[in-house]
């Protein structure tokens, strides 16, 4: 008997979607700051065994949509929640999922949840109780769990409680396929990920990054990405006093991966002024967002 199954990850920005994703597949694919909304893509992590395959797809933070591309984003979530084999939702104490048509569609669904209750180790265990208590008079039929993704405490039960509830199926994904996105993909998550650390306000919100080329030698592989902003005054604070800020910017970014790659690279970053990008539908097309 195989199991293969789609588990679709959803619940608010910042509630640890990311770090929890990562932990179940092992590997670093999904964006982790403590900055809000920084996941804006669906990424597929694949875990494989002798007998199972979970496909793990990150969704974005649930927002009401400001501009085109949280719409964009937002029909991310939507699909995730069209094709799911099991709705992981995770949250945190203190808070409830704000987007209610969301809500009503994982609660009138009659595919299996598990609710995670995560960064349960900046709590207490009168309020945690109080949580899975609230979260099983509003998901009957789902399994709750406390968790601390950063700790690693309870992700193993939510790993085997996964492959319980996975379907009968044969594996939609090749064995040895970790996830469904290319090498370049990954490079300009590094880089935007780096963005969001290295810069305040508004500045890393405006950013988007494109590979422009890849190309892998014998000894060095050679990157070059641009970095698109909305404004002249943004790529002014990106590059910073004399080159001090882009130059430490891609200094972060290449350590990282060549930490993912485990390979030796050159990045060049350029940046470009690609003026209310996240309202352009061409714009969003060229960053891979589908739009209608």
């Amino acid at each position: 008997m195989h199991k293969s199954g789609f588990v679709n990850i959803i619940g608010n920005p910042n509630v640890g979607k990311s770090t929890l994703m990562n932990a179940l597949v092992g590997e670093k694919l999904s964006i982790i700051t403590s900055k809000a909304q920084t996941t804006r893509h669906r990424i597929m992590g694949i875990v494989n065994g002798d007998d199972f395959q979970i496909v793990y797809t990150d969704t974005p933070g649930i927002v009401n949509p400001h501009y085109k591309l949280h719409e964009q984003m937002m029909n991310f979530v939507g699909g995730a929640l069209q094709d799911a084999d099991l709705f992981l939702l995770v949250t945190e104490v203190g808070e409830t999922l704000k987007n209610q048509q969301v809500m009503q569609k994982v609660i009138s669904s009659d595919i299996p949840v598990i609710v995670v209750i995560n960064k349960i180790d900046l709590s207490d265990q009168a309020t945690i109780q109080a949580k899975i208590a609230y979260w099983q008079e509003q998901i009957p039929r789902a399994t709750v769990v406390p968790c601390s993704a950063t700790e690693g405490f309870n992700v193993s039960k939510i790993f085997d409680l996964i492959k319980e509830l996975l379907p009968e199926n044969p594996p939609y994904f090749p064995k040895d396929e970790l996830t469904d996105r290319s090498m370049r993909f990954f490079v300009s998550e590094i880089v935007r990920e780096k963005i969001l650390l290295l810069y305040d306000k508004e500045i890393p919100y405006s950013c988007e990054v494109a590979v422009e080329s890849y190309k892998e030698g014998a000894t060095l592989d050679r990157i070059s990405a641009v970095i698109f902003v909305e404004r002249e005054s943004q790529k002014a604070i990106l590059i910073g006093h004399q080159g001090k800020s882009i130059k430490k910017l891609g200094i972060e970014a290449r350590k990282d991966i060549e930490e993912f790659t485990g390979r030796k690279c050159y990045l060049e970053l350029r940046i470009k002024v690609l003026k209310d990008w996240r309202n352009s539908d061409a714009a969003l097309r060229q960053f891979g967002y589908e739009t209608e």
